[in-house]
């Protein structure tokens, strides 16, 4: 109990210390750079109190050597308050290197690595002393700390108590969870839009039924007049049925006039509670989002520190200016960006930035700068811009790179323009650097850039000119897990495209379509534009008929829409753009994480599951498959051939829709079920040439639905492949004795490999 009680001690300990170091780190840096006396006066107060409160905090918990460091710190800052001592570059170094080392044993744990930072320590601890040596002596050391220190020790408590009124601590953790399920009340939306959608289509039927009852109403009224002007007469039997006949009508159209009116009364209900739960949702994650944003300046309070350090190391002098650090986002996006934002920083310093006598060759000055720009682009996305007054990027130096690194041909090089050039950087090997050292010429810094930026939703580009420095500029969308998306439909399959990556939608007529080099493009904004059937792109082969040539040419006009990414632009056909929605990004998995083409999944309002569409990675394919013809592609005429039909049984509707998708688009016919049960009832009652089954199923596993088609006569040689997360030797084994036919891990899983599996076996 008490050891629980001691872990969380430290655990908050570590927490409220971090944010006395990176205070004192960020106001040592502020220090240096301030020349008003007043300014530097309060820097250096509120530095004091920051190592003052370490100190004591480090004591609560028994972390000696982190409250030793911080004794001479608080003396030497005691000291300058006085003015006692002045500030000089010396001074400077000596206080970070104490920061540094106060940062670096309250991240390390008791590992044997730390004896000899514990003996360098004391070497430190003299350093401070010998500074603060001669400023008070040890009785006015111990008077400071025996009674100014209690004084300032009274003003942390009221100043932590007063925080603590408007602040709560929380763990990331239980943020993330609250996060999450907000985030799942976006799918009531369209479900809920779809129900008040299908009340109005039934009361629009009632309405039709209204119409047609009136126009024989009148028919029916004047038959009961006629019977009742006989009643005088005895009536027969069949007249006295038909008088009950009459009546039943008479009273059944009041009865569903009856309903269709409280239909109409309750659609309207539905729609409104619709309105109103669709606003009280969106308030909801709005509140919870904010919950979880953080503003920039948590992330880049270490930058001016880091570009201290390295330029000082690189005999450079480089100011930092940092603007629009107020600004918030998504805190799972901040941290995953912040080491690409530490390599473009430290690019700009080590390859950027000039040093003084080159500079002032150049007739600049010899202070460098870096400028690092947060500003809002739109309402769901932030830009950031990286600068740096340096030499720029050379054209000449990246194209030789490229060569060296075999990135690109030389034929190909000569047809590239200058910006097509710079942007081969991003390939992992290329680096202009002379020379590798710990900071960069590697050649995969930028690569790793990019691939960060894209899988935060992003978009990077760059802008250099040849001695006046460049920018690269990183588009981020605020939130990772909602985003705007537009509808499409490609060959009876929908898909989702998120609505930042759509530059236009537009109907394009066949004459505007022009061949260039055996390719189909379209003109956009005074640009040559690639054109393709997205259909194509993705590998969905499509039935024509025979006297179809699949050439666009002739036909009136097709549904384009026109992609975007990194300044590449493609423009794909659709069959149909069913409109745009608020998007909530489901993802497929660990096992199936990187799928090309796919970015997640998600669930319209009718509860059908759509994949998401990757827009680097369907424009990176484009381009691949865009040497020949663009939409004659594979169109093999298959309507007279019977397709071959797949069961697939898991219980995953995520992992159920991408197999699913994978295997149509190959050409076969699907059914699904969703477990072992399930699946075996399929085959009683269908016919199919091959099972594609997970293992890991409630009710009926896969390796007992393979036992079970096995040892059933009719089904004992149908083919079964097993796709599962299980890896060990003993469920293989498993499997290959229960007599499945194949066996997938899906950590190893590739689309490619299960379609191989599947022709051959089928």
């Amino acid at each position: 109990m008490q050891d629980d009680f001691l872990k969380r001690l430290m655990t908050t300990f570590r927490i409220e210390a971090d944010e006395h170091i990176s205070a004192m780190s960020a106001l040592l840096v502020e220090m240096e750079k301030t020349s008003d006396l007043q300014k530097q006066a309060e820097i250096i107060e509120a530095a004091f109190r920051e190592a003052h409160s370490l100190k004591g905090a480090a004591r609560s918990v028994n972390m000696k050597e982190i409250e030793s460091i911080c004794r001479p710190l608080e003396s030497i800052f005691a000291a300058l308050k006085r003015k006692e001592i002045t500030l000089s570059a010396e001074l400077f170094d000596l206080l970070h290197e104490s920061v540094d080392s106060l940062r670096l044993f309250l991240s390390a744990d008791e590992a044997e690595g730390m004896v000899n930072e514990k003996t360098k320590v004391v070497v430190l601890i003299r350093k401070l002393e010998k500074a603060a040596k001669g400023i008070m002596s040890e009785t006015e050391s111990r008077r400071q700390e025996a009674g100014d220190g209690k004084q300032k020790e009274r003003e942390d408590i009221i100043s932590t108590k007063q925080a603590a009124t408007e602040t709560v601590r929380i763990s990331t953790k239980k943020l993330d969870s609250i996060l999450l399920q907000a985030e799942e009340l976006l799918s009531v939306k369209p479900a809920t839009a779809q129900r008040v959608t299908d009340l109005w289509d039934i009361n629009a039927t009632m309405e039709l039924w209204k119409k047609e009852w009136k126009k024989i109403y009148q028919d029916v009224r004047a038959a009961r007049k006629i019977l009742e002007k006989d009643e005088e007469h005895k009536l027969d039997k069949g007249n006295s049925r038909l008088k009950r006949l009459i009546g039943f009508l008479e009273w059944n159209y009041n009865y569903i006039e009856s309903l269709g009116d409280k239909l109409g009364v309750l659609a309207k209900t539905v729609e409104y509670d619709n309105r109103s739960q669709g606003r009280m949702v969106d308030d909801l994650l709005d509140d919870t989002k904010r919950l979880s944003m953080l503003a920039f300046s948590s992330m880049l309070e270490i930058f001016p520190k880091l570009v201290r350090d390295l330029s000082r190391e690189q005999g450079k002098d480089i100011e930092l200016v940092i603007r629009g650090r107020e600004f918030e986002i998504d805190r799972r996006i901040l941290e995953g960006m912040k080491d690409p934002f530490i390599h473009l920083v430290r690019n700009c310093i080590d390859h950027g930035i000039e040093g003084p006598k080159d500079r002032i060759k150049k007739m600049k000055p010899a202070q460098g700068t870096i400028v690092i720009a947060i500003s809002p682009k739109d309402s769901s996305n932030i830009e950031i811009a990286i600068s740096d007054d340096g030499a720029g990027i050379d054209v000449a130096r990246v194209r030789s790179a490229a060569l060296k690194a075999g990135v690109i041909s030389t034929e190909d090089v000569e047809k590239l323009s200058g910006p097509q050039i710079i942007s081969l950087i991003y390939n992992s090997g290329i680096s202009t650097s002379p020379i590798v050292t710990d900071i960069s010429g590697r050649g995969l810094g930028l690569a790793i850039v990019r691939e960060r930026v894209e899988k935060m939703g992003g978009i990077i580009s760059l802008d250099t000119h040849p001695d006046a420095g460049a920018t690269f500029r990183i588009v981020l969308p605020m939130t990772l897990a909602a985003f705007r998306g537009v509808l499409i439909r490609a060959n009876e399959r929908l898909f989702v495209i998120p609505t930042a990556n759509v530059d236009r939608v537009a109907k394009v007529g066949s004459e505007e379509i022009k061949t260039v080099e055996n390719r189909e493009t379209i003109k956009f904004n005074g640009q040559t534009v690639l054109l393709m059937r997205l259909s194509d792109v993705l590998g969905i082969r499509r039935k024509i008929a025979a006297n179809d040539a699949g050439n666009v040419q002739g036909r009136p006009f097709l549904t384009v829409v026109i992609l975007n990414y990194a300044e590449n632009r493609i423009a794909f056909i659709v069959d149909e753009i069913l409109g745009e929605q608020e998007v909530l990004v489901k993802s497929l998995g660990k096992q199936l994480s990187r799928v090309r083409n796919m970015a997640g999944a998600t669930i319209l309002g009718s509860g059908k599951t759509v994949l998401i569409l990757n827009v680097a990675d369907l424009l990176k394919t484009a381009i691949i498959i865009g040497t020949a013809p663009a939409v004659i592609a594979e169109t093999t005429v298959e309507i007279e051939e019977k397709e071959k039909s797949i069961l697939v049984v898991e219980d995953s509707i995520t992992a159920r829709t991408l197999l699913k998708n994978i295997l149509e688009s190959a050409g076969y016919s699907v059914k699904t079920a969703v477990d072992g049960i399930d699946g075996f009832t399929n085959l009683k009652e269908g016919t199919f040439d091959l099972v594609v089954s997970d293992v890991d199923m409630p009710r009926m596993n896969g390796f007992d639905l393979t036992a079970k088609i096995r040892a059933d006569k009719k089904l004992s040689e149908l083919p079964v492949v097993l796709v599962t997360a299980l890896q060990l030797r003993e469920d293989r084994e498993r499997g290959i004795d229960v007599g499945a036919n194949a066996y997938i891990v899906k950590s190893d899983f590739d689309q490619s490999n299960l379609l191989e599996v599947v022709k051959r076996l089928i």
